[in-house]
């Protein structure tokens, strides 16, 4: 059967999204140019016309899944309802006890990056725009008058500190901690940052 010819732009996305898949399943040291073309039954010859290099490709597939992740929070912190609410569901949603898919291609991601120098740059831009997106909806909600917080940059240093490394615990050393116990810290993690510890306890 003779495969449907795509686009350029389509190709790429269909080639980023099984170098997602191989890095997921294989991580960013094994994978290679090699199972990325298996996987769809292309050449290694094609991808290597869209992307020249492991490398390359490597990085290019950690940006489209970031724009992804990224593009889902944007979603979130868009809603029509208050700065608590927004928030609430953008941490609850990016926790690894949430809905956020790919923990384990970012922990890939963050082992490999000091020595990948284009996928370093990658991990570094998805981390401060997630910050810069939490700071800034927290900075609302300061100004709403919905919670206290002197420094919501700070604050969202925090708690993306907290998710990151409570997503290693739960998906590099299952029993570590339990799902519920992790949700609670951050739940208490977000009350306390935002002066609502009255409201957590009850």
């Amino acid at each position: 059967m003779a495969r449907v010819r795509l686009s350029v732009a389509e190709r790429r996305a269909e080639l980023l999204r099984a170098a997602v898949e191989q890095i997921e399943a294989r991580g960013v040291a094994a994978v290679r140019i090699a199972d990325v073309a298996a996987a769809l039954g292309v050449s290694n010859a094609l991808v290597l016309y869209h992307f020249s290099s492991k490398e390359k490709l490597v990085a290019a597939a950690f940006a489209h899944a970031a724009e992804d992740d990224l593009a889902h929070l944007r979603k979130l912190l868009g809603r029509r309802t208050t700065a608590l609410r927004r928030l609430r569901a953008a941490v609850r949603w990016y926790a690894p006890t949430g809905q956020a898919k790919g923990w384990r291609l970012w922990i890939e991601g963050w082992a490999a990056a000091p020595r990948e120098p284009a996928l370093l740059e990658v991990t570094r831009d998805l981390d401060q725009r997630w910050k810069a997106a939490l700071a800034e909806v927290i900075a609302e909600g300061v100004a709403a008058g919905e919670f206290r917080c002197p420094d919501p940059a700070a604050t969202a240093l925090r708690l993306t500190a907290l998710l990151d490394g409570l997503a290693v615990q739960l998906t590099s050393y299952p029993g570590a901690v339990s799902r519920a116990r992790a949700q609670g810290w951050v739940d208490e993690a977000l009350a306390r940052e935002l002066g609502l510890e009255a409201e957590a306890e009850t």
